[in-house]
């Protein structure tokens, strides 16, 4: 092979290996930018630990203030002296039919035997009951014929007498307030215990039966006894926060009430407390299990302080059906002192005498309206006198 055969071969040889190079340096450029582009996503270099934050003086923060809770401005009960006399105005304001019939017939010229039917209705209606009745009408027989009454003043005096006797004032009528002395020398509370039927005001008696003992400078404990009516404890506390009165109460419902009435007794004892009113569930007096939870709830109170009062609540406008409460939990509950409610109903108002002598015991309370301080102590002459007008 000659030299100039040589020589052409490595001419091309260079021409290749220069193309070559020019073709190979844009696509390595390219890789190059690329790679920027992608920044650290692609490679991420080693990040740097993190400073350790430098500490700082602490700043004072101020706390935030306590929401101030205002107590309930706490109310003034009505002095209980003379509460009776409204019920007695009100009762000469509405003419009371039983006062008014018994005068316009007495004060006729002439008394017939229809007249003392007349008479005996009158009383019947009002529910006296048939034996004070006829007491009444054979005392009224024998003044009104020996004396000749005739004169409508000289008739209303007659009556009033005649109707006090019935009503009898001499009943010792005041609620037991002062317990007796423990083994130990303290005085325990006087504990009172309100029973009755469903729907005769009884829970809102107790109520207002608090604001009467605190008018009269007593301390109080009430207790919540009635478990089985969801609303009934939170009314009873309600009237007991309006006079600065603490309530005794079960966090559930349904509790055992005999429970509830123990722990009322216990606190009004460790707190040297004046009364414990405990409020008991409505009962049916022909349901013999409710009856007979009473009976224990009597029994469960008796363990840490004698009953002082068993106040028996009843509606006087129920009539018959409220003697027959009565004497039902006369025999279970032990009654002490009946609370007549609605008395300011005044066509009935006779029943305050058939109470007291189907029980044995006096109307110690009576109710006189829907006021929270329309429950007063029973005054019998205040009362014959509100029938007469």
């Amino acid at each position: 092979m000659t030299d100039l055969t040589w020589l052409w071969i490595l001419l091309g040889v260079v021409v290749v290996i220069g193309v070559g190079s020019a073709l190979l340096v844009p696509r390595s450029r390219r890789r190059h930018a690329d790679h920027d582009a992608q920044g650290p996503t692609a490679v991420a270099p080693p990040a740097e630990p993190a400073a350790p934050p430098a500490e700082s003086s602490p700043v004072a923060v101020p706390e935030a203030a306590a929401p101030v809770e205002t107590a309930p401005a706490l109310e003034t009960p009505e002095p209980v002296a003379g509460r009776l006399v409204r019920l007695r105005d009100r009762l000469a304001r509405s003419g009371s039919p039983l006062g008014a019939r018994l005068l316009s017939v007495l004060s006729r010229d002439h008394l017939t035997e229809d007249d003392w039917d007349e008479l005996e209705e009158t009383l019947l209606l009002a529910d006296i009951g048939a034996g004070p009745a006829e007491e009444l009408l054979d005392a009224l027989r024998t003044r009104v014929r020996v004396l000749g009454v005739r004169d409508p003043k000289a008739v209303r005096e007659l009556l009033r007498e005649e109707l006090l006797k019935v009503v009898d004032p001499a009943l010792d009528r005041e609620v037991a307030t002062t317990g007796p002395v423990g083994e130990d020398g303290e005085r325990l509370p006087a504990v009172v215990l309100v029973v009755g039927v469903n729907g005769t005001g009884k829970t809102t008696t107790v109520g207002k039966l608090a604001r009467v003992l605190v008018a009269e400078d007593r301390s109080v404990v009430l207790g919540a006894a009635d478990t089985f009516r969801a609303a009934a404890a939170d009314q009873l506390q309600t009237w007991g926060a309006r006079v600065g009165v603490e309530t005794v109460r079960s966090d559930r419902d349904g509790a055992d009430p005999a429970a509830v009435a123990f722990d009322a007794v216990k606190r009004g004892k460790a707190e040297g407390t004046d009364v414990v009113l405990v409020d008991t569930a409505g009962r049916l007096q022909n349901k013999a299990g409710l009856m007979d939870e009473l009976g224990k709830i009597t029994r469960v109170i008796t363990r840490e302080a004698p009953l002082a009062e068993v106040l028996l609540v009843l509606d006087a406008t129920t009539g018959q059906n409220g003697l027959n409460q009565a004497r039902v939990f006369g025999e279970v509950a032990g009654v002490t002192g009946i609370v007549l409610t609605k008395l300011d109903g005044t066509a009935r108002g006779g029943i305050v005498v058939a109470v007291q002598r189907e029980l044995g015991v006096p109307v110690k309370l009576v109710g006189l309206g829907e006021g929270p301080d329309d429950l007063a102590p029973f005054d019998p002459e205040q009362f014959v006198d509100g029938l007469l007008g």
